[in-house]
């Protein structure tokens, strides 16, 4: 629950949904549940938020899997707490309705930490300021699944990111939905203090 321009990162995630229609929402608990379990009692929203206690060490794919039964038959999207995208879900879901896949990810490019340099002898003969990595995509965390996805997460200590995700690569099951928008994590207290400054400028635009 660390805030961001005043709130938390989960509330931002969450109002990007809304903002898209979906206010279903089923939040998977863990380490520091009570803590979540605490703000939603005190704030209101006009959402259906459903708070499920997933154990304090399940991995993430095994979150995942404990939330099945929530999730039926259905199409669901998924992502983490820990990265915020003005991505067009609506567009999301549509790609991967239209490509018939178990799993679409959100490709992201994310901001390089540093500027590019290259030297001959001394001096510098290329100089570029930091821009989007030029390494190529990564995965931006928001999903949209089928319910068969689910079979292949074996058990708590499962990580989504692990073999599941490798299986259905191998599969041919993996969709990938490009996004050349706003993303970004927040992985260490740089991370933070980036995105302050960029909600502070109002630089996103959602």
């Amino acid at each position: 629950m660390i805030e961001v321009g005043g709130q938390p990162m989960l509330i931002h995630i969450m109002k990007q949904y809304a903002k898209y229609g979906f206010k279903d929402f089923y939040i998977a608990l863990g380490y520091r549940g009570e803590v979540i379990k605490k703000f939603f009692n005190k704030n209101f929203f006009d959402w259906k938020i459903n708070l499920i206690e997933t154990g304090q060490n399940t991995m993430t794919g095994g979150r995942l899997k404990r939330l099945k039964k929530y999730v039926g038959k259905s199409t669901f999207m998924m992502t983490y707490g820990d990265g915020i995208s003005n991505v067009n879900l609506d567009k999301l879901l549509q790609f991967h309705k239209k490509n018939k896949k178990l799993v679409t990810l959100t490709a992201v490019r994310p901001p390089a930490r540093f500027g590019a340099l290259k030297l001959k002898g001394n001096a510098v003969s290329y100089f570029k300021e930091k821009s989007k990595l030029d390494e190529g995509w990564i995965n931006g965390g928001f999903f949209v699944m089928e319910p068969k996805f689910l079979k292949l997460i074996k058990d708590d200590n499962t990580y989504l990111e692990r073999e599941p995700l490798e299986i259905v690569t191998k599969k041919k099951q993996l969709a990938a939905f490009r996004h050349e928008g706003f993303w970004q994590c927040m992985d260490t207290k740089r991370d933070k203090d980036n995105l302050n400054k960029i909600f502070k400028n109002k630089k996103i635009k959602f």
